[in-house]
């Protein structure tokens, strides 16, 4: 058992979500690095049940399930709706409840697996049109950015699962004390 917050985690899927490529192409980097991203997100809360929906803090609702059906929200923005131009509204907030991703994550049957459902549906359809483009280029209209291209919205995406991967740290050791990577 490793020594450093590092070490802890770990173990043979940690391992492999670093394993991708440090040189070459731009869009197998960034692929790769969002795809770790993801992973550590799933590892973060692996082996969990109905602590899923435990909150951080009050008055905070953030929780481990709040952030699955957040980020699936945020996958299917930025894939579907604004690279694909589907009409695909958000599946748990809405202009009437825009924080209904993270309100409305309790610990009530059937709401974890439907929100990883969800989350792993948005994660193959992104990936799917990642690997269709023809190149990072392609551009979608967004009405917070305007025009955006698959390379921002890849690289905003490692940013939103980095960020998010700090806030599943603190509330997977609040929940059983488990910590690293």
């Amino acid at each position: 058992m490793g020594t450093r917050r590092a070490e802890l985690f770990g173990g043979d899927d940690g391992e492999r979500r670093f394993a991708g490529p440090t040189t070459g192409g731009e869009r197998p980097m960034l692929v790769d690095v969002l795809a770790a991203q993801r992973a550590t997100f799933r590892l973060k809360c692996a082996g969990l049940g109905p602590e899923l929906a435990l909150r951080s803090v009050e008055p905070s609702t953030l929780s481990l399930l709040g952030l699955v059906r957040h980020l699936a929200d945020v996958e299917r923005r930025w894939f579907r709706r604004v690279l694909a131009g589907q009409d695909a509204p958000a599946l748990f907030s809405s202009a009437a409840d825009p924080d209904g991703d993270f309100d409305g994550a309790r610990d009530e049957p059937g709401l974890a697996e439907a929100a990883w459902a969800a989350w792993r549906a948005e994660v193959d359809f992104a990936e799917r049109f990642t690997a269709r483009a023809p190149d990072l280029d392609v551009e979608g209209v967004d009405s917070w950015r305007g025009a955006v291209s698959l390379r921002w919205v890849l690289l905003h995406m490692v940013e939103e699962y980095a960020r998010h991967n700090g806030h599943a740290d603190l509330l997977r050791e609040r929940i059983d004390g488990a910590i690293g990577l």
